[in-house]
């Protein structure tokens, strides 16, 4: 049987760079983290995914070609420290980043909603809540002896530290990799820790209640819920309308267009094709050519028109839904 150190050797393995064509692939290469993730941008190439994989920790840092929303839960015992290039249109569930000093501290079973715009640098080290809190309390007592539960933004007070040591993490590993060199798994798991104490220690007091923008929570909720209707309506067979959301939801029609724009930063019929449109591609790219045709999958989201569904999936995605199917 391999031993504690031959697993982590083999997952370091698995670490590396990988440029993204799908954003279902975004999500497959974070799989201690159940997510999933929609394209909301134009282009073929989404962006680009680092990661360090170790046994209870991961690192993992995005640059996003095209705007994408990541939505989630975070498993029991695993928490995240985050940060993230700063940005206008990025939103953390009902927080934004306009500092370069904030990170974003999330607790174990916290279902998380991101809206991650081009050109946007996010970061992220996952890790046993348990073990960080235990070594946090010590380090700064003040700050760490309550945590808070769910999304907390935190103000470094410096720099933006957490995002350089990420950094030199990668570089770290990269130069090793460049010497034929393996760093051992224990030594990597150390750093990253101290890492982490590093932010606990410099981290503000938790304030005793955050004030979300009332539109923002307000519209982070009227339009979870959208989602989850128009998912029902789309498993059942059927096609969600903004007037069906409306009547779900109990508001009208402009209370529902000023949420999305808040939310997605578009219009709800706008993301409601998009959210067809995706479903479309999963399809196609999972099935075999020879038992599934564009038109079938393309009519049965409602794509009536197929010639402006498919200029519609390859402005979207990059390539014809055609090419979808037969890759």
């Amino acid at each position: 049987m391999a031993s504690s150190g031959d697993n982590l050797h083999s997952n370091l393995a698995a670490a590396g760079n990988f440029q993204l064509a799908d954003a279902s692939e975004q999500a497959a290469l974070q799989p201690w983290i159940p997510m999933e993730c929609l394209q909301l941008g134009a282009g073929s190439d989404i962006g680009q995914l680092e990661r360090i994989d170790l046994k209870h920790q991961h690192i993992v840092r995005e640059t996003q070609a095209v705007a994408v929303q990541k939505m989630g839960v975070l498993p029991p015992g695993l928490a995240t420290l985050s940060c993230c290039t700063p940005d206008p249109g990025f939103r953390f569930s009902e927080h934004g980043s306009e500092s370069d000093d904030t990170v974003f501290f999330m607790a174990e079973g916290t279902e998380f909603d991101l809206r991650v715009p081009h050109a946007v640098q996010t970061a992220y080290i996952s890790f046993n809540q348990l073990e960080f809190l235990r070594d946090a309390r010590l380090v700064n007592p003040r700050n760490w002896d309550n945590p808070p539960k769910g999304i907390h933004p935190l103000k470094m007070g410096r720099k933006p530290q957490l995002r350089a040591a990420i950094g030199l993490l990668f570089k770290a590993l990269d130069a090793a990799k460049t010497c034929n060199l393996q760093p051992k798994p224990n030594v990597l798991a150390h750093a990253i820790h101290q890492t982490l104490l590093d932010v606990a220690a410099v981290t503000t007091a938790f304030p005793e209640q955050i004030q979300f923008p009332a539109l923002r929570s307000r519209s982070l909720q009227i339009c979870r819920q959208a989602r989850t209707y128009a998912e029902a309506e789309l498993d059942a067979g059927d096609l969600p309308t903004t007037a069906g959301i409306c009547g779900a939801v109990r508001v009208c029609e402009r209370t529902l267009q000023y949420a999305f724009r808040d939310y997605a930063g578009m219009t709800p019929t706008a993301y409601l094709r998009l959210l067809r449109l995706n479903r479309v591609r999963a399809i196609l790219s999972k099935a075999e050519a020879d038992g599934t045709t564009v038109t079938e999958v393309a009519m049965r989201f409602g794509f009536l028109h197929l010639g402006r569904f498919a200029q519609d999936y390859k402005k979207v995605f990059g390539e014809s839904p055609s090419a979808t199917l037969s890759s």
